[in-house]
Parts: structure tokens; sequence; C-alpha cells
């Protein structure tokens, strides 16, 4: 068996991050900069209002309360017709332009407004740019708004709206197909016959990649056949960026899974000291990452979690490629094992008031219990020969649904 570790950099060591592409707006979220972002125009473009109230010249009101003539209204997206003078005052409306003359804004709240007779009664002195957003205070022409590397979320989009953009240069999605073998796996609501099993494993990887950010391409079930496993593996290694098979990387009398992909790539079948999860294949068919996970179901999403998921993230240009380990409670005692590996047990729980995480552990932690990995809400991280007694803290991996 080799360590954790020394897979995943046999692994990050082997993929690379894809090219840029312009992408519009509407479909660059939760993708990653590949250029930096520089601004060309003003954000706000023109001085404006920050609040609906009276323009003014600050000036004139040193001496509040004052009583100044009104000239007019601004309403947002109209101007000034005029220019305002000396002891004039013009009606403003948040986000409007101010006039020329004017250089601050005496809040609504704070005037009384005659109407008929065309004056406004101001309470306070204001200072010059009370309220008033300068042009260009969020952004200048040649600000960098974004660095390489930037995970573009909603006020990162808002931004670049801002400035007048409708598309960014980003690193692609990856495409990742997804592929079951097995004579065994049915695919439709259909009966099944002595030995079959319905196939779970294909439709909980393409969830978690899209989950992950990935564009997931179904590439349906290859059956115990060498010509039908390697179609299915040349065909998906020719459309997609990276491949995730599960099952065939035990080494079963009948799985040809090795026999073909060592026949199509360069590939490395590993024996991890982890558990669940031990097999783990990866190789390349050409330039094509392909992850050999192995069939068991609560196997095959640890190592998509542990190995496949961070390779990917870093071919989708991420910095952070790994989800954050915690530290946590644990409120009863989990078993010793002196087996040579680090378990990663699945357990429920989440933080108390103060941020601080407890957990339990789930019952059913077998490989193929997918339940229990469905309701987890982190894997506890059990260092080989460590007892874990109730009240020790643990390390976790907070996964599922849980913000990470």
């Amino acid at each position: 068996m080799i360590p954790l570790q020394d897979a995943r950099s046999y692994v990050l060591d082997r993929v690379d991050r894809l090219g840029a592409v312009s992408v519009a707006l509407t479909d660059a979220a939760g993708l990653v900069l590949s250029d930096p972002v520089v601004a060309h125009e003003l954000v706000p473009p023109f001085a404006n209002t920050a609040m609906d109230g009276f323009a003014v010249v600050a000036a004139d009101t040193a001496d509040a309360p004052v009583t100044l003539e009104v000239t007019g209204t601004v309403a947002a997206g109209a101007a000034a017709t005029r220019p305002l003078k000396p002891g004039q005052a013009m009606r403003i409306m948040t986000g409007a332009p101010m006039p020329e003359g004017a250089d601050a804004v005496v809040m609504v709240e704070r005037t009384c407004y005659d109407p008929e007779n065309s004056r406004v009664d101001v309470e306070v002195a204001v200072g010059e740019g009370n309220h008033v957003r300068g042009a260009g205070e969020d952004v200048k022409p040649g600000d960098e708004l974004f660095a390489p590397g930037t995970v573009l979320g909603a006020g990162h989009l808002g931004v670049l709206a801002s400035v007048g953009l409708s598309a960014v240069r980003v690193h692609r999605r990856p495409v990742v197909g997804v592929l079951s073998t097995g004579d065994e796996l049915v695919d439709d609501p259909r009966p099944l016959q002595p030995g079959e099993i319905r196939d779970s494993n294909r439709r909980t990887l393409l969830t978690m990649l899209d989950e992950s950010g990935m564009e997931p391409v179904d590439l349906g079930i290859a059956r115990d056949n060498e010509a039908d496993i390697a179609e299915a593996f040349t065909g998906g290694a020719a459309r997609c960026d990276a491949i995730l098979s599960s099952g065939g990387v035990s080494m079963g009398a009948f799985d040809y899974v090795k026999v073909v992909l060592d026949s199509l790539g360069d590939m490395r079948w590993m024996q991890i000291a982890i558990k669940p999860a031990k097999p783990f294949a990866f190789g390349l068919i050409g330039t094509t990452p392909v992850f050999g996970l192995p069939g068991n179901p609560v196997s095959s999403m640890v190592s998509y979690e542990l190995l496949a998921r961070p390779a990917l993230r870093r071919m989708a240009g991420h910095e952070c490629i790994d989800r954050p380990v915690r530290r946590a409670v644990s409120e009863e005692p989990f078993g010793r094992h002196d087996d040579g590996k680090t378990h990663f047990a699945r357990v429920t729980g989440g933080p108390d008031e103060t941020g601080r995480w407890h957990i339990r552990k789930l019952s059913g932690q077998g490989s193929h219990q997918l339940t229990a990995m469905a309701r987890a809400d982190a894997l506890a991280i059990i260092p080989d020969g460590t007892e874990i007694a109730a009240g020790d803290e643990v390390e976790i991996i907070p996964v599922g649904t849980v913000v990470e």
C-alpha cells in the first residue's frame, strides 16, 4: 500500500490547467479568471447623489437654518437642464447626476419643502461632498479589478457588468465523462434478475461533478468485454477533458478494465493506505486523464473527494483545490484500527453556537452502504492505530451539501 499523499502527488503532477477561453458573463459564475481584468471606465461614471434630497452649494448652508430657492428637479436617469447658482437648490433623487455648480446634498428628512412658493427650508449645515458619490469613486480606468486565479462570484460579475464588460477570459470548465463497467449493472427500473444490481455510481458521480462546477457527460455502461470497454474509453477520451470510471480496478478474474487501459494509455494501479477506497487507478489516454475509481459506491465517492475532485479543480484553474479540513469534537468513541490505513468515517453533525463542530458516527460504515454516505455531513479522518474517545478532537472534511 502507498500513502494517500503519494497517490495525490502522482495524480496532481500529471494534470494541467485547461486553456483559456472567452465566455459571456452570463456563463462565467464559478469559473476562474485566466487573465487580469482592467477597467476602462469610471464607476460611478458621474458624480451622483446617494440620497433623496436637495442638491445645494454647501457654503449656502453654513448659517442653517436657511431658505433656498428651488429651481428644478433631477430624477435618476436624467440630467439638470441648468446649472445651480448660489442661493438655489434642486430636488434630486437617489442616483441622479449632480447639477453643475452643486457640491453637496441635504437629505430630504432635514428639509421642509414648499412647492407652491418653490422654496425649501434647510435645517442643517452640510459640508462639501455630503451624500455625493464622486465619479470614479469605486473604479477608475486602468485599475486592475481582479487578478488571475479569482473565482468569479456574484459580486465579481456585478463589478464586471458595471464597467461594461460582456465577456471575460477564464479557464475552461472541464468536460468530464462518467463510465460504469460491469455485466451486473442495470440502468432501468425493470425487476432485477439474479446477480444484477442497479447502477448508482454513474448518477452519483455525474451529480458530484455538477456540484463541483464541472461539465458532466454520461458515457453509459460498458459491459465486461474488451471491445465494449475499449470503445467506451476511446470515445470518452476523444470528447472529454477527463474520464471517471467506476469498477474493475480491484483485479477480479473477469475485470477487463486493466487490460484495456494498459493497452490504451499509461496507467498506474494503486493500493492506497486508506479505507474505504483502497484500490485506485490513474493514467492518461493520450493527454486525457483517466481516474479509475472503485466499484463499491462509498469507495467511489471517497476516491472522488480525495483524488479526482482536487485534480479536476486544478484543471479548472482553481488554486484552492481541497475542501477545508476542520476540527470537531467527537460525541462518542471510535474503534481502534491497526491495519496500516487511514480511515475516513462517515459522520453527522455540525457547528454549535460558537462555531465548534460536534460529530457522531453514522451506522452502516461498509463501503457498499451508500445511505450512510448520503446522510453524512463530513468524513472524520482517523489515523492508523488511533483511538478516539468521547470528547476527543478529530479532523473532519465537510462533504455533501455542507457549506465549505
